[in-house]
């Protein structure tokens, strides 16, 4: 690969010098400037594998260049070697601080000359190829990282499968609330990864129920007193079996888990939590669970009106739900009837199907 040179000095003899000198080094060409904005100009348009610069210069000096040079984006490990007078140490003090790299005395020693070009210039083709390998690696670890999230994903799957075949509302439900929640958290400001998170996250609310004897989960009529405080307990055994986990998505299914049926004026189970004292992910999903839950028919019931289950979440807000949160969902509406069309009543694939 044919390795740049750009020269700069404002007297011919020294460019004309230079520039036969660097033609003998293998896969080089120079570029000898006179004017040393010129030569900054295309400095900016070209990436030269090395710079050698004069410093005392008319107009702009070596200092200025390099000063410059460092400030234009992608040229600050530009490698430049700066010549210079033997009394001008300060001059040399001055321009390690703006990042010169090495420096030449007056008059240039021919051999000298070609050996710091060249040493300079192995030296960057090393670190070239050093952020080539770091970029590489860099992919590597994305392409990992994305094996590690597709597991993850699968994990959920699997979790909310095995909820599925116990839980007559799950199906498409578990992916309308899970992509109501992002709304929900997108519309509240969250980031972006913190939308994704509740997005796979959400479908586990309600794994716990995996815990509840079929006599009580799938009882057709209203749960006696008894039945219904040990329905409660699929909270805390969503909990306790997502809990632990070093996986983002199985620690934030754990807490939404645990606080979905918590209510924002501490009236809520398994601790009656009030408030800000919910998790965010809790409120939000709380908020996505029942709107879904009350506009899908059931074999014990059929589905409310869209109005009637906004009236609901208007009528609950303070009390059952977070305020924030309704109104978030509401200000997604179009997006939220786009889901509820896209996500029918049918069963989940073999494939996680959030996205």
């Amino acid at each position: 690969m044919t390795q740049q040179v750009l020269i700069i000095d404002d007297t011919d003899i020294n460019l004309i010098l230079f520039g036969a000198l660097v033609k003998k080094l293998e896969d080089c060409v120079g570029h000898t400037f006179s004017d040393a904005r010129k030569a900054l100009a295309w400095a900016q348009s070209n990436v030269p594998d090395l710079i050698i610069v004069d410093y005392m210069m008319p107009d702009m000096d070596g200092l200025e260049f390099i000063r410059q040079l460092r400030e234009t984006p992608g040229r600050k490990m530009v490698p430049v070697l700066m010549i210079t007078a033997n009394d001008q140490k300060e001059i040399r003090y001055s321009a390690l601080d703006l990042g010169a790299n090495d420096f030449l005395t007056k008059p240039v020693d021919k051999v000298e000359f070609l050996a710091r070009v060249k040493n300079m210039l192995h030296l960057n083709q090393a670190r070239k190829q050093l952020a080539d390998h770091a970029s590489w690696l860099a992919g590597e670890v994305r392409k990992a990282t994305k094996e590690i999230a597709d597991r993850e994903r699968e994990t959920v799957f699997r979790l909310c499968k095995a909820a599925e075949y116990r839980d007559p509302e799950t199906g498409a439900h578990i992916l309308r609330m899970a992509h109501f929640s992002k709304l929900i958290a997108r519309e509240l400001g969250l980031s972006a990864d913190d939308q994704q998170l509740i997005l796979e996250a959400a479908p586990m609310h309600d794994i716990g129920k995996v815990g509840i004897p079929d006599r009580v989960l799938l009882k057709p009529g209203r749960l006696d007193p008894d039945e219904f405080e040990f329905m409660k307990q699929h909270a805390l055994f969503g909990y306790e079996l997502l809990k632990g986990s070093s996986s983002r998505v199985l620690q934030a299914g754990a807490e939404i888990a645990k606080g979905h049926h918590e209510k924002f004026d501490g009236s809520g189970y398994p601790y009656g939590l009030k408030g800000d004292e919910i998790p965010i992910f809790s409120r939000i999903v709380a908020v996505a669970d029942v709107f879904d839950a009350l506009t899908s028919a059931r074999p014990y019931k059929k589905a409310w009106e869209l109005e009637a289950a906004v009236d609901f979440l208007n009528a609950g807000a303070g009390k059952h739900f977070d305020p924030a949160c309704v109104g978030a969902f509401l200000n997604a509406w179009e997006e939220v009837m786009d889901v509820r069309s896209k996500h029918q009543e049918e069963l989940l694939s073999d494939t996680m199907p959030l996205e």
